[in-house]
């Protein structure tokens, strides 16, 4: 098997409407993140709104008020797979009333993409004293995100199109800047891309030919991989709180140091409340009428799909496609038979975040015996 992918977080930072939140989504589209039928929806409902270029953005944008803004207010996390490491996008709000969100999803972030709009009078809006294009690279790096790449993004939009002489032009007066703030320019890759047309996202575009450096892709690939200092005492800064029906509530944060696993005893500051990690991947089982989360207690053997036979005791993962028998408890009581003897209360689905991640029918039942109520009388 090979080396488990290291996972690395990314803030996307700039100027309002520079087109961050099109070319992550754009991005991660073409990283076979997004179902192409998604896509089309998202094109109609932005059509539907006269904002047909907000289609990639529509990705980012889950809640209605933002897209009837058309601004991204909560920071959006998406993920998306490159050659070398499993990436986690913090798409931040460019308008200023949001830049305390932008502080929290930078200061989780190992590496800033920086947009910049290309167009005549968008970059120098971005760049002016003003701009969010300074003020978006000064906090990156205040707040410890070290690594940068920069895209001069709507090349398509630029005068003439694809203009050599704008992103020479761009990449000095970025540079220069980004020197004062404390980056060193010559370790930063400027990539010239067009977010909505796809331009040096991931292929290397022909109409730029003139660039001989990185696609969008190669320079995330070429990130350093970040040090994680699991040798200190665990700390997780919590970015937010879900809660998920079925589940319940859920913290969602990034270990910064130490190391997180089952079984162990953490305190939640500045409570000072006290709990244990519980064990165990608890998505949610449907089973007849019942939709109940259920801990995955055991992977007792992994099977033959076909034949039924045994391939390995104690397996210590099921894949995608793999079959299995699975000790399952659940959170809550709840009726269930097996499989041969009721059919229709032996079937079940797993979903996790509303996608089906295994289906089978039920072996065994370990039954709890009745109790309370009159019993039945003999006859």
């Amino acid at each position: 098997m090979g080396k488990e992918k290291v996972h690395i977080n990314i803030v996307v930072i700039g100027h309002v409407d520079s087109g961050k939140s099109t070319t992550t989504g754009h991005l991660i589209y073409k990283l076979g993140g997004i179902d192409k039928r998604v896509i089309e929806r998202f094109e109609k409902e932005a059509a539907e709104m006269n904002k047909r270029s907000f289609k990639y953005a529509w990705v980012l944008d889950k809640l209605k008020a933002e897209r009837e803004r058309g601004i991204t207010i909560d920071i959006a996390l998406w993920k998306f797979e490159t050659t070398k490491y499993y990436c986690t996008v913090i798409d931040a709000p460019g308008h200023r009333d949001f830049i305390k969100n932008m502080i929290t999803g930078t200061s989780q972030a190992d590496c800033a993409v920086l947009i910049i709009d290309s167009t005549t009078g968008g970059f120098e809006a971005g760049i002016s004293k003003d701009g969010q294009t300074r003020e978006h690279a000064l906090l990156a790096f205040t707040l410890g995100v070290k690594q940068m790449i920069c895209c001069c993004n709507k090349m398509d939009a630029t005068t003439p199109k694809y203009s050599k002489g704008r992103y020479d032009e761009i990449v000095k007066e970025v540079s220069s800047y980004l020197k004062k703030v404390g980056y060193n320019p010559d370790k930063i890759p400027f990539v010239p891309i067009s977010g909505f047309e796809g331009d040096n996202m991931i292929e290397r575009s022909t109409n730029l030919d003139w660039y001989k450096g990185p696609t969008l892709l190669e320079a995330l690939d070429q990130i350093n991989e970040p040090k994680r200092p699991s040798d200190k005492p665990l700390r997780l800064p919590l970015q937010d709180v879900y809660k998920i029906g079925g589940i319940g509530t859920v913290p969602v944060g990034r270990v910064e140091t130490g190391f997180l696993k089952p079984g162990m005893v953490v305190t939640f500051a500045p409570t000072g409340l006290t709990t244990e990690i519980g064990n165990g991947y608890a998505p949610v089982l449907d089973c007849h009428t019942s939709h109940i989360a259920v801990k995955f207690a055991e992977l007792v053997t992994k099977i033959d799909r076909r034949s039924g036979k045994e391939i390995e005791k104690e397996p210590k993962f099921l894949k995608n496609g793999d079959a299995g028998i699975i000790k399952m408890v659940p959170t809550k009581p709840m009726v269930a038979e097996t499989f041969s003897e009721y059919p229709p209360l032996g079937r079940f689905a797993v979903r996790d975040m509303r996608q089906t991640v295994a289906v089978g029918v039920i072996k065994a039942v370990e039954k709890k015996e009745p109790s309370g109520g009159p019993k039945p009388k003999k006859k």
